[in-house]
């Protein structure tokens, strides 16, 4: 390999590694933060500071923030699925999760990218596709196992939350096969902000956040999330795919929901154990034999 090769391989990980440790870490941060704040408020608000914050880094860097109209429509259901779901029910089913439930039910979003590319595309599945989903449902079950599977009303809730947040984002990625004609720093400020936008209004009508409840902790958090995964860690993914093959990028990012996992149980006391190991274990095997064939969007 030649040493600019070389270089410009390493500049990817170092970028790479800000992004998956800036989005794990966010995991344990939003669980803090939910002690303190509602979930669709809080994220709403982080997102939305994010997305005038990258917004105004693409106008520095001279880059168009124009919609054509044709894109209205595509660009506001990639902000659902994307944005809306994942995060907005990703934040609100960590009220009734753990750290470890929550990931691994999200990170099951490449099966169902698989399953969904059946139908909508006409990609049969394969046999690497059946022992994909055969070890992501084995992981799952694992996981749950140790309720005994009396899962009360907040746990089913939770789980129905983020199953619905992965089965979307795979939903949206399956229908928003073409790309959107936006550069990825532009198209992430406007699906980051569409998505958002809502989470704030919905959560200031509904969940009536006490604004004087934040307190310093919860602050820095706040500012954390805003600045970190959701503006920091866009810009060095979006880097690190310049310099790094997708495939790898997106292998790389099912250590997101390890770290999650050891995070949580270091900070806010999540459970970590053989059990959560070894569903860690099983579901992102899974995961990773879908990510062979099926290449997914920003996660995070």
């Amino acid at each position: 390999m030649l040493p600019a090769a070389r270089d410009t391989r390493i500049t990817g990980f170092l970028l790479l590694s800000i992004t998956i440790f800036g989005w794990a870490l966010n995991w344990p941060a939003i669980k803090f933060l939910l002690r303190e704040w509602p979930p669709l408020f809080s994220r709403g608000v982080a997102g939305v500071v994010a997305a005038l914050l990258l917004a105004a880094i693409a106008r520095i860097r001279r880059e168009s923030l124009h919609v054509p109209k044709s894109v209205y429509l595509p660009l506001a259901f990639a902000a659902f699925t994307n944005v809306f779901a994942w995060m907005g029910f990703g934040t609100i089913a960590m009220k009734h999760l753990s750290i470890g439930e929550g990931s691994l039910l999200a990170y099951t979003m490449p099966i169902w990218v698989m399953i969904f590319a059946w139908p909508v595309l006409g990609e049969r599945p394969t046999w690497r596709s059946l022992a994909s989903i055969a070890l992501g449902i084995g992981g799952l079950l694992v996981l749950f196992s140790g309720h005994g599977f009396a899962l009360t009303p907040n746990k089913s809730i939770g789980m129905a939350l983020a199953l619905a947040a992965a089965i979307l984002f795979a939903l949206g990625a399956v229908l928003l096969k073409t790309p959107l004609p936006l550069t990825p720093v532009p198209l992430a400020a406007w699906q980051v902000g569409l998505g958002c936008l809502p989470m704030v209004v919905f959560g200031w009508l509904f969940e009536q956040p006490n604004l004087g409840a934040l307190t310093g902790p919860g602050w820095a958090v706040l500012i954390y999330m805003t600045f970190v995964p959701m503006a920091l860690c866009y810009l060095a993914w979006f880097a690190a795919l310049r310099r790094l093959p997708s495939t790898t990028a997106a292998m790389a990012t099912l250590a997101v929901p390890v770290i999650g996992v050891i995070a949580g149980a270091l900070t806010v006391g999540e459970p970590l154990g053989p059990r959560e190991i070894i569903a860690v274990i099983l579901t992102l095997a899974g995961v990773a034999l879908a990510l062979r064939k099926t290449d997914p969007p920003v996660i995070e």
